[in-house]
């Protein structure tokens, strides 16, 4: 598990230009003014009796750890199955995090899943880039791999009212619910650690009565 300090958590709503600020030929374009909505990203039916709330960074390897070995299984067996309703929560302590969850938006909503499972998949590869425009364009691989142009993620990237609202979003969140570590879940409002997949399963199961 990923342990973030808190301060620097909560401290990010000054920091929402620079975060969403992109290097090199990115930089310094035109950006959208208005106020989008954040979307809750969600997987199951909404009427489902328990709800996991997963908070997870993009760039923290034990979050694709969870998503490339837990996740599935609690697809199958809970979400599937109309059981567990997942709400994904984006945790953005860095630009790349950041930048990553923006990626992932830019396509319709109904493909945002797959192409999160793309930047968990490959994220030794774009994560570990020495710099930032590397890390843009390996981002942007990933983006064209999921039927997305250039022209489209350029401007989600550079849609800073985008940006800000993600932040404030998060921040909003990330107070409410305590996060200080990714990944971090809440079974029906009750917050959990990451653990293995029997365990969280054995809590499920506990909060469904069975």
């Amino acid at each position: 598990m990923l342990e973030l300090d808190r301060r620097q958590l909560l401290a990010l709503a000054g920091a929402a230009l620079a975060l969403a600020a992109l290097p090199g030929p990115l930089a310094g374009r035109a950006w959208a003014q208005s106020a989008p909505q954040v979307a809750e990203m969600t997987l199951g039916k909404d009427d489902a009796p328990v709800t996991l709330v997963e908070y997870a960074m993009f760039t923290c390897p034990h979050c694709a750890a969870f998503n490339q070995e837990v996740l599935p299984q609690i697809k199958a067996n809970y979400i599937d199955t109309g059981k567990v309703k997942l709400v994904f929560r984006e945790v953005y302590f860095n630009k790349p995090s950041l930048w990553a969850a923006m990626i992932a938006r830019c396509a319709p909503s109904e493909r945002y899943f797959g192409i999160a499972d793309l930047i968990f998949k490959r994220q030794m590869d774009w994560a570990a880039a020495t710099d930032e425009n590397t890390m843009v364009s390996k981002l942007m691989s990933i983006g064209r791999q999921a039927g997305m142009t250039d022209e489209q993620m350029n401007a989600c990237l550079n849609d800073r009212a985008m940006a800000e609202a993600l932040v404030g979003a998060y921040q909003k969140n990330a107070e409410a619910d305590g996060v200080d570590a990714t990944p971090m879940f809440l079974i029906n409002g009750v917050k959990v650690d990451n653990m293995p997949y029997e365990e969280l399963a054995r809590k499920l199961d506990e909060a469904l009565g069975a």
